[in-house]
């Protein structure tokens, strides 16, 4: 049996994103695939059993990469105003490109939720670590019921419906968050 390189895997997701980012998403399949990447189509299948599981695949690395960014781009000094950046800053990145990959998912669409349960479990992860740097944060407010972890869940799952719903504006569910923690 033939290895793998890890390489060439690799490449074939970057030329899949190259591909979707220039000629839209419709247009990645292991053709065209192959064909940028100059080799035969069956190669990709050592790869990728389907187009669908590239597109899993460009929606792991497009979500790996905004968390990164998330790492970054985030630069407010209280809790609530990194919040609302966090907020804009995946909206943005749903309408430019990751919402047209989560949709076109298909056959692969719960292995897709899968891995963005995942991403969300690490936002929440982040949350806590932000919460706990914004020392104007009531300490009282926290107890055995009311975890840092519960309320960034709770955070996470509103924020997901809102982006969803691609509701323009956060102000009054960052009110909330506001009154509740300061």
């Amino acid at each position: 049996m033939r290895r793998k390189d890890d390489t060439l895997r690799g490449t074939l997701i970057e030329l899949a994103q190259y591909i979707a980012d220039t000629e839209g998403i419709e247009a990645v399949n292991i053709r065209s695939i192959a064909r940028k990447a100059g080799i035969a189509s069956g190669t990709i299948y050592n790869y990728f059993s389907n187009k669908d599981e590239i597109l899993l695949a460009l929606t792991e690395e497009y979500w790996k990469q905004t968390l990164l960014e998330v790492g970054t781009e985030i630069t407010a000094d209280s809790f609530c105003e990194q919040l609302q950046e966090i907020f804009y800053f995946l909206k943005a990145r749903i309408d430019q490109s990751a919402g047209k990959l989560m949709s076109s998912l298909g056959n692969v669409e719960t292995a897709g939720q899968a891995h963005m349960a995942s991403m969300q479990s690490e936002l929440e992860t982040a949350l806590v670590r932000r919460m706990e740097q914004d020392a104007s944060i009531r300490g009282d407010v926290w107890n055995d019921i009311f975890t840092k972890e519960q309320f960034a869940r709770f955070i996470m799952m509103n924020m997901m419906m809102l982006l969803k719903a691609r509701e323009p504006d956060i102000t009054f569910f960052i009110k909330i968050v506001e009154h509740i923690i300061y």
